[in-house]
């Protein structure tokens, strides 16, 4: 039971950051459907990365350089993986009629003007709202932000189908839909860093993170009846976002 889990573990470390795995691991379409439950988990550890060269940079240089250093190192860390589903997703989503035409486009690895813009309006609102917020919390902010973001994409994997036919889509085997066992491992991950918070930061932010998912889900459930490996990505980058705009609002 603890290797099975460990190995979840392991699967989803090596699927969605760069980062070396353990050679028994392996390769299984069933440890991927296990692994979907410690997303909001690799999220902790990408967040800590993001944190920790935050943390060392900002003894050198001013807050905008160390935030910049931090996101760099995040992006290094996951290979941009999500911020490419962002980029496919917004590319669909701008430019497809249709189901058809949009994961078309979406699968097409050439980027265009709605992926650019996405990416830029995305690093560009991570920047501005990370460096508006106090330097003492952003560590926290970056592992918490990480970390509730994956566990919104891991919503959609509960509560929606996958919306490609094909087998030959490289997140078909994460593409199953989630049991509630599952859900409240992720949501255990999820709300770890939350306990740093105060209430008062806590409610716009979750709360806003939950409004972009919802936002983002309804627009996938009409065009394509359902998410792809693309959608989840993108949430994750809108619901980090929404996050940080939640902590950064004056209420």
């Amino acid at each position: 039971m603890i290797r099975r889990e460990l190995g979840a573990f392991f699967a989803a470390l090596g699927y969605f950051t760069r980062l070396p795995v353990p050679a028994w691991v392996g390769y299984s379409p069933d440890g991927l459907v296990r692994a979907a439950r410690y997303l909001p988990a690799i999220g902790l550890l990408v967040g800590g990365v993001g944190s920790l060269v935050f943390w060392l940079a900002l003894q050198v240089w001013a807050q905008p350089v160390a935030v910049v250093l931090a996101m760099v190192a995040t992006i290094a860390l996951t290979g941009a993986f999500h911020e490419d589903g962002l980029s496919d997703t917004a590319d669909g989503l701008g430019g497809g009629w249709d189901k058809e035409k949009i994961l078309a486009i979406m699968k097409d690895s050439r980027v265009g003007s709605y992926g650019v813009i996405a990416i830029v309006l995305a690093l560009l609102g991570k920047f501005a709202l990370l460096v508006s917020l106090p330097a003492g919390e952003v560590a926290v902010a970056l592992i918490a932000g990480h970390a509730v973001s994956r566990f919104c994409a891991v919503s959609l994997m509960t509560t929606m189908d996958y919306a490609r036919d094909d087998e030959s889509s490289k997140a078909r085997p994460v593409a199953s839909r989630l049991g509630t066992g599952p859900l409240l491992v992720a949501l255990l991950f999820a709300g770890l860093p939350l306990i740093l918070l105060a209430p008062a930061q806590i409610v716009p932010a979750v709360a806003l993170a939950a409004l972009a998912t919802l936002w983002l889900a309804a627009k996938c459930r009409r065009w394509l009846g359902g998410y792809t490996g693309d959608c989840l990505g993108a949430v994750q980058q809108l619901a980090e976002i929404a996050f940080y705009l939640g902590l950064a609002a004056h209420i």
